[in-house]
């Protein structure tokens, strides 16, 4: 990197990072499920299928799969300013395209380009509050840009229900143009221009297998909630899948430089973390999705006020985030993950006998306790990788470990909706004995299954030492590497 005087002139403070950040990383979220309870609207539009219509979402999900741990791996040699430039310009190129979209191929496309760029945002921010904030801050600003993440996730479908009923579904797209060329010139700004440390080339031949693994992945489970794993598409796409992850391992062991550096798994705790990202996902995206559905089908909602469920759970998550954050640079790591996973479970538990009879308030405090165990596991988990990466894998790092959390965004709604789509089809009563009647007990049986799901990642979490968090152990690292003091 360049010197520290250097980047320091050139960057802005702490606060100003944050504030290109934390709406930087709102918006691309955001944009992954504003559209899902709109679909129906669209597909009438232009006269599409339930699966034409699944590639709207699943189109953008693969880019932001695939793309995640492409640019956390490419930040360790590329600078951060001009990576974030080209998501922004790239991720408002696509939002144009969805915007003026004349059928819903064009309106696929743009959502594939949109994905490619919002696939950066996550991970550089994570990437820049670790590199660039003092080790005593890093915490609370881990939290504050989890904070937006977890307000873009549950604002999503409040989005897409309010304003796409009021004003249209191109207005959601035309919002997300504004907002990301807005950001555009103060990312210039605050943004290091800086080379990384990192050195040597970068194994693309090498990720390629990578992102095509966590890109069947996706689909193959998208296909099966549309039509069931016996669907050839549908198992011949995971099977593939496991061929090229395969590929990837072999290619990994052989080369001097691979695209993921394999010292990154022999920390116990990034990998536990890496899959307890992926299974808290998976739940946290359970919640969030399936609940507006079933207030909208079997309460009979409409999306914009099935949508406001939401709101309460955005805004909570979003003022406790940076406590959060501070809370696990004081008290390590394990005990905030398995706090938060005990909540994730008991409202996960809590929402399954809920019924279409049953209050719309009910469905909201289940998504605020959720949303609230959530932030307290993925702040936690991120804070405590960043401390352990040594300082020029943290692009590599971070990459996988949010491309987790990401593949668990997309795979789990798909898993749960598999579930959804068996149990409509076998009819009958709920599984779930603490579901009573007949109204919504597929979606009771799905939200059972989250809290078993919480369970089972609450086991493989209690094996995590008790460690710092992204305070003490992370400061010799970052600060050596990196120049922490650059951004005050």
């Amino acid at each position: 990197m360049t010197s520290t005087s250097t980047t320091a002139e050139r960057t802005g403070s702490g606060p100003g990072l944050l504030a290109v950040l934390v709406p930087a990383i709102l918006v691309t979220v955001t944009a992954s499920d504003m559209v899902n309870l709109m679909l129906p609207t669209i597909g009438a539009g232009f006269g599409a299928s339930e699966a034409e219509l699944a590639w709207v979402v699943t189109g953008f999900l693969l880019m932001f799969s695939v793309g995640i741990p492409l640019y956390g791996r490419v930040s360790d040699r590329v600078s951060l300013r001009r990576l974030f430039a080209f998501a922004l310009l790239t991720y408002a190129a696509g939002s144009l395209i969805c915007a003026i979209s004349p059928s819903l191929a064009v309106l696929v496309a743009g959502r594939i380009v949109t994905g490619i760029g919002a696939a950066a945002i996550p991970v550089l921010s994570i990437v820049a509050v670790t590199t660039l904030l003092p080790p005593r801050r890093r915490g609370a600003g881990i939290g504050v840009v989890s904070a937006g993440a977890g307000v873009g996730t549950a604002a999503g479908p409040a989005l897409g229900g309010g304003v796409g009923q009021a004003l249209g579904w191109p207005a959601l797209f035309w919002i997300m143009l504004a907002v990301s060329l807005l950001l555009l010139f103060p990312a210039l700004r605050v943004l290091p221009d800086g080379t990384p440390r990192g050195s040597g080339r970068i194994d693309l031949p090498g990720g390629l297998p990578l992102g095509l693994g966590a890109g069947l992945v996706l689909f193959g489970m998208t296909r099966a909630q549309v039509s069931g794993f016996g669907e050839p598409l549908s198992w011949g796409s995971l099977a593939a899948a496991i061929v090229a992850l395969a590929l990837f391992g072999a290619r990994t062991v052989r080369v001097d430089q691979p695209f993921v550096p394999p010292s990154l798994f022999t920390n116990h705790v990034y990998r536990t973390g890496i899959l307890v990202a992926f299974l808290a996902m998976a739940v946290n995206l359970g919640g969030l999705v399936f609940v507006p559905l079933l207030l909208v089908e079997v309460n009979g909602l409409t999306p914009g006020e099935g949508a406001l469920v939401m709101i309460p759970a955005g805004v909570v998550t979003a003022l406790l985030s940076p406590w959060i954050g501070r809370l696990a640079d004081r008290v390590g790591t394990r005990l905030p993950v398995l706090c938060g996973l005990g909540l994730m479970g008991l409202f996960s538990l809590l929402l399954s006998p809920f019924a279409g009879s049953s209050s719309a308030a009910f469905a909201g405090v289940g998504i605020l306790g959720l949303s609230i165990g959530f932030m307290l596991v993925m702040t936690t988990v991120i804070g405590a990788a960043a401390g352990e990466l040594p300082p020029e894998q943290t692009g590599a790092g971070l990459g996988i470990l949010q491309g987790a959390q990401f593949l668990g965004a997309g795979t789990g709604p798909a898993a749960f909706g598999v579930l959804v789509s068996a149990r409509r089809q076998s009819g009958g009563d709920a599984v779930n004995p603490l579901h009573s009647g007949d109204d919504g007990s597929a979606y009771s049986d799905v939200f059972l299954a989250m809290a078993a799901v919480a369970v089972l990642t609450l086991v493989v979490a209690s094996r995590m030492r008790r460690t710092g968090g992204s305070g003490a152990e992370a400061a010799p690292v970052a600060t050596a590497a990196h120049g922490a003091n650059n951004v005050q």
